[in-house]
């Protein structure tokens, strides 16, 4: 992508985001492009797609912004001259990558599978953990809940309506994810991000209880 095109959508997004404190901040945003890159660069696909939608990837997610499609994106990249076809590519991709419980999708892309690939890896590991703690806080969700299981097998209306506690969040999707990897980079790079995590809930569990 042209480095000037590059620049004009991430300023777009750092005012988007300049006001978030629930880790899908401008960071994650970066982190995700980079990660797709990398994922990219063994895996193959369209690189100027896969850059452009996992910069573009949460730019109209539901849970921040309400939308059900993606008029920000679609303007901005109007505003910025793409085509129409590179709009539609990068629209196809966006509308696939979220997880949405049992009702989620493996992209029909490869460009897709790839951007998911990478912004699923950003919500696991110790920044995956930074993460679900600080939008759970943000959303006013308590930490823990010993009494209160998790929810498994949610359909998408079911995991959206959802305001479990954090640790729930692990168990109802973030260990879900490694297994759900699409490329065999992701699948690589998802399982020590994984351990990591598996690490932490035993540790967690274990001062909760106080017993180390």
């Amino acid at each position: 992508m042209d480095p000037s095109v590059r620049a004009r959508i991430i300023e777009a997004l750092r005012e988007r985001f300049s006001s978030d404190s629930s880790g899908h901040d401008i960071y994650h945003t970066l982190r995700v492009a980079r990660t797709a890159m990398a994922i990219q660069s063994t895996e193959g696909g369209d690189p100027d797609i896969i850059e452009i939608a996992a910069l573009l990837h949460d730019a109209d997610d539901r849970k921040l912004f309400g939308s059900e499609d993606c008029p920000f994106a679609v303007l901005l990249m109007e505003d910025l001259g793409f085509d129409d076809d590179v709009i539609d590519r990068v629209t196809a991709v966006i509308r696939q990558v979220s997880f949405k419980g049992a009702d989620s999708v493996s992209p029909d892309s490869l460009e897709g599978r790839i951007v998911q690939d990478a912004d699923r890896l950003d919500a696991i590991g110790a920044i995956g953990i930074a993460r679900a703690f600080a939008y759970g806080g943000s959303r006013g969700r308590r930490m823990h809940d010993p009494s209160e299981p998790p929810k498994t097998g949610m359909n998408a209306e079911e995991y959206f309506a959802s305001k479990g506690t954090t640790v729930n969040h692990f168990h109802e999707k973030l260990l879900l994810l490694k297994d759900m990897m699409n490329t065999d980079a992701g699948r690589s790079m998802a399982e020590s991000r994984h351990a990591f995590m598996l690490e932490f809930l035993e540790r967690f569990e274990e001062e909760w209880e106080g017993t180390v």
